[in-house]
C-alpha cells in the first residue's frame, strides 16, 4: 500500500513515497515487495526498480530507471495533496 497521505517533497525536491508491504523483512521478501508495489504504481517493469541504499534499513532510496518526465509526473500524481 502506498500511503499518499505521508508522502511529499523533501526540501531539496526529492520525492517521498511512504511504502507499506505486508512481507517480512527476511530473505529480503520485504525489498522485494516494495520493488513490486513501486513497479507497478510507475507502470515500469520490476526489474527497472532497484534498491540503491537501506537494503536492510526501514529508510530506502530506490533508483527507477524510465522517463524522468513520466515518472516525475507519476509520483506527483501519487504524491498530489501530501504537501500542503
Amino acid at each position: 500500500m502506498i500511503r499518499t497521505s505521508e508522502s511529499g517533497h523533501q526540501p531539496n525536491g526529492r520525492a517521498v513515497v511512504k511504502v507499506r508491504v505486508r512481507a517480512i523483512a527476511e530473505g529480503g521478501e520485504a525489498n522485494r515487495a516494495v520493488t513490486e508495489l513501486l513497479a507497478k504504481a510507475l507502470g515500469v517493469p520490476k526489474a527497472a526498480v532497484r534498491i540503491a541504499t537501506g537494503v536492510t534499513s526501514r529508510l530506502k532510496q530506490v533508483s527507477i530507471e524510465g522517463d524522468p518526465a513520466r515518472l516525475g509526473e507519476i509520483l506527483r500524481k501519487l504524491t498530489a495533496g501530501a504537501d500542503e
